[in-house]
């Protein structure tokens, strides 16, 4: 089964980003084909450009490559290499109706919060849909707010492939319910554009103070808490096997300790359970050509799946004559 995901260039990682797209994709390299790319086409939508945009390309890969992304594993490089995407999203853009992207939700949030209204901000999911079809992947693992861009390419897969034949793979997405929305700071999804995100590397100190930021209720010391709908504990219960879970759900009910004594509990796990991939990030940091060699080899790869492909919708469509 072949599995797909990307993410963009937009600066440090936080817990959302891995619990609800990258710890699924470390996981299914072990039994699946996996290809995961670096959209760094995307990140100019939002502005993202010159010197930045190349430093946090390079970024990103470290920090994918840190987490577990394995490139013996794994098909893993920079969407800008394989230029057969470009292509197909132009085509693609022929069969997506203009009320289809209209009612994208993430256009409508992202201008909602100031983003600029530009033509790349609205025509993001069709070049969404060019980067999942082009690699014809069965399954897309992705966050809630990420469902509807892949309906979108369903759809205009389906347009497609009504006027010139079986060629585009219908795709189907994947969430894990219990982490699929990861709350930010203040309760809302962890975001970077709503500046509430929990970074994965960094400082602790740095980190602890960010934890220290999470929305609570004010609860007296000696009362009980209450677990089920406190920011602090929904994230700490993704770092936590069961066992620990019903440990510090007793700790809640007990009472006698506030909400900070869970936060600084919350700073200690987090920080121990990406110990090692802070370890394996220092290394990659130091060692940049490594960094790059791994992205071209992987750019070689998708290359030879996506210009077949191409070839086959160019003859298809017209192009090829």
């Amino acid at each position: 089964m072949r599995l797909l995901t990307g993410i963009q260039p937009s600066g440090e990682l936080h817990i959302g980003n891995y619990f609800g797209s990258i710890k699924q994709m470390v996981e299914a390299q072990k039994q699946n084909e996996t290809f995961a790319f670096i959209a760094n086409y995307h990140a100019m939508s939002s502005g993202n450009g010159g010197k930045e945009l190349a430093a946090l390309t390079m970024q990103t890969a470290t920090d994918f490559l840190s987490l577990g992304i394995n490139p013996e594993k794994s098909t893993f490089w920079v969407q800008s290499d394989v230029k057969e995407v470009l292509e197909l999203y132009w085509i693609l853009s022929a069969f997506t109706p203009m009320g289809l992207l209209e009612r994208a939700h993430s256009y409508k949030d992202k201008t909602a919060k100031g983003i600029t209204a530009n033509h790349a901000l609205f025509s993001y999911p069709v070049l969404m849909a060019a980067d999942i079809l082009l690699f014809s992947p069965d399954i897309i693992p992705v966050g809630k707010d990420q469902i509807q861009h892949v309906e979108i390419a369903r759809d205009i897969a389906i347009k497609f492939n009504n006027k010139y034949g079986n060629i585009l793979k219908i795709p189907t997405f994947k969430i894990q319910e219990e982490v699929a929305t990861v709350p930010g700071t203040d309760g809302q999804k962890m975001s970077k554009s709503y500046g509430n995100t929990v970074n994965i590397f960094g400082e602790e100190k740095k980190q602890r103070k960010t934890i220290k930021k999470i929305v609570t209720e004010q609860v007296a010391l000696e009362d009980p808490k209450e677990f089920a709908n406190c920011n602090v504990y929904t994230m700490a219960k993704l770092f936590l096997n069961e066992k620990e879970l019903i440990s510090l759900q007793n700790r809640y009910k007990a009472g006698g300790e506030g909400h900070g004594h869970f936060k600084i509990y919350l700073a200690e796990v987090m920080w121990e359970y990406f110990g090692d991939y802070t370890k394996q990030r220092e290394y990659y940091m130091q060692n940049p050509q490594e960094v790059r060699d791994i992205l071209n080899a992987g750019a070689k790869k998708a290359s030879e799946i996506a210009q077949p492909m191409m070839q086959i919708i160019r003859q298809a469509t017209g192009i090829k004559y």
